[in-house]
């Protein structure tokens, strides 16, 4: 069975490329911020690490002078309006695969700027303690898992991945759409249960710190092997902004670090911004080593 979600997509898709192209956001940052150096929009999607790296970059930009204002939307929406210049960078981008379809689009119009973090993968997520361990035996355990695969927002990449999977396979678990933290609040109520489920997951992300996990074998290879995650921007965004995109250049991460900055985001103490500079004080020699 296909994804349910697609017209649902196409209905947030829309709305988010208005929003993306009226330049809606809002503005964030940190008293340090001035309107000499000008404003960088960020367009991220409400995944962990780029809702993390979105706060951080926030952060240490308003620190070097800029104005900067965060706007949250799907995928797709992102790529069109960084494409149109009507946003600076898309924090997060996943190659070659995730994002292929995307990129295949809009790449000729977009600049890729960092490659923050080396290590990345996706795939189907399950509990530890589920009794099977390849995508190849969902089907014998398709009940178990409630004839469902529990999935992320419509339109990312990794569930257009999952629907190649289900044809791949033959599976016979429906694909729903939901959100980032709606799979992560499902995940944790059947390991709370001790009931089985399988998810669409991705690494880096907080859930493998918190609870014990692992990827299905993919021996069709429909995931792909590992990923990188980078950040894009404009065209002409590196000329009007040197300063931010040589920040964005030395930014790189490897698991821990990535791991401890998206668990600070999650369950720190204080308002999000507070969480942010805690981290960076914890990560001083780390944040200065990026600095232009």
């Amino acid at each position: 069975m296909k994804s349910t979600g697609r017209m649902n997509w196409m209905v947030l898709a829309l709305a988010g490329a208005l929003a993306l192209a009226a330049g809606c956001g809002r503005k964030a940052g940190t008293p340090a911020q001035d309107e000499g150096k000008g404003t960088i929009k960020l367009a991220y999607v409400n995944w962990a690490e780029g809702v993390a790296v979105t706060h951080l970059l926030t952060a240490l930009l308003g620190d070097m002078g800029y104005q900067v204002e965060t706007t949250m939307a799907d995928v797709a929406p992102i790529y069109a309006s960084v494409a149109e210049g009507n946003q600076d960078v898309m924090v997060e981008t996943w190659l070659p695969v995730t994002h292929k379809t995307y990129f295949d689009r809009y790449g000729d119009r977009v600049e890729l700027i960092s490659t923050w973090y080396e290590a990345a993968r996706i795939g189907l997520v399950v509990p530890a303690y589920v009794e099977i361990n390849s995508i190849e035996e969902l089907n014998a355990a398709r009940n178990k898992f409630q004839r469902r695969i529990t999935g992320i927002d419509a339109g990312a990449g990794i569930m257009g991945a999952t629907d190649r999977a289900i044809e791949e396979y033959g599976l016979e678990l429906e694909l729903l759409a939901s959100s980032g933290p709606a799979m992560t609040a499902a995940l944790k109520g059947a390991i709370d249960k001790k009931e089985w489920i399988v998810v669409t997951g991705w690494a880096p992300h907080w859930k493998f710190a918190r609870y014990d996990l692992k990827f299905l074998d993919d021996p069709k290879g429909v995931y792909g092997d590992i990923e990188v995650v980078q950040a894009a921007a404009r065209k002409g965004f590196k000329e009007a902004f040197p300063e931010a995109a040589a920040l964005l250049g030395k930014m790189k991460f490897d698991s821990v670090q990535i791991g401890s900055l998206m668990d600070a985001l999650e369950s720190g103490e204080g308002s999000e911004a507070e969480r942010v500079r805690t981290w960076i004080a914890a990560h001083e020699d780390l944040v200065q080593s990026w600095m232009p």
